[in-house]
């Protein structure tokens, strides 16, 4: 159904939830009108599976679409209805449409990645990880790796550094040395180890200042994050832009 058009940069966006086959999940899809097929980028919001954060939803989805990508966001169960697993049955699904309807999304499925956010970036990583993946180029942003903090997001996940293999996409992961939700040498580190073990590409940015949680770390998405920005670390985007334009 659609709910509403934006209009963002010379761009018409038609903005559509469709429900996905997983209980309590959908897809927001922001389908900009384009003679030919897009890059398109799967966004998964963080939240601790307590909540979809909004800062890491729309407002990403609009700065992709702005940079000519077709955006999507996975809304997946939260709250009373959260399960790790049902989560990346949502995550699978919602690649399983896109390319599925990707004639009429104007959608290059060669060109399809996908990025995430805090828990978000433990669902991008593990959908990333599986036999087949749909997924194209990952990005990881302050990314949950290992079920050592399980208890405060109050769901049982996995150490998806032992998803990695030799198939797995070239991945660019960014975070803070600030960080102390998911701490560098806890989550980040692992996991680039691993992805280096297996020849597969990584970019790592961890940057010097920022912190957990901040999206785009600019206004735009400081706005509905109590205004916490970071100058520097907002770079990311723009380094992430750049990495793509590296990959075969």
């Amino acid at each position: 159904m659609k709910i509403k058009v934006l209009k963002n940069g010379g761009i018409l966006m038609d903005i559509q939830n469709v429900s996905l086959f997983q209980s309590f999940s959908s897809l927001d899809v922001y389908h900009s009108n384009s003679d030919k097929p897009l890059p398109g980028i799967v966004i998964i919001p963080g939240g601790s599976y307590n909540r979809i954060m909004e800062r890491d939803s729309e407002r990403v989805a609009i700065t992709f679409a702005s940079h000519a990508f077709q955006a999507f966001v996975v809304r997946y169960p939260v709250v009373e209805h959260k399960d790790y697993q049902a989560a990346k049955s949502a995550v699978a699904q919602a690649f399983d449409h896109i390319v599925a309807h990707a004639d009429e999304l104007n959608v290059d499925p060669n060109m399809l990645g996908i990025i995430g956010f805090s828990a978000g970036g433990q669902l991008a990583a593990a959908y990333s990880n599986i036999a087949h993946t749909k997924a194209k180029f990952v990005g990881l942003g302050y990314p949950v790796i290992k079920p050592t903090i399980d208890d405060r997001m109050g769901v049982s996940t996995e150490d998806v550094t032992q998803l990695v293999n030799d198939n797995t996409p070239a991945t660019f992961i960014w975070g803070s040395f600030n960080d102390q939700v998911t701490p560098f040498n806890d989550h980040i580190l692992p996991y680039v180890q691993a992805l280096r073990s297996h020849d597969v590409p990584v970019e790592l940015h961890e940057f010097s200042t920022g912190n957990h949680g901040l999206a785009l770390a600019n206004k735009y998405t400081g706005i509905v994050n109590n205004d916490r920005t970071d100058e520097h670390m907002s770079e990311w985007f723009k380094l992430f832009l750049n990495w793509l334009k590296t990959l075969d």
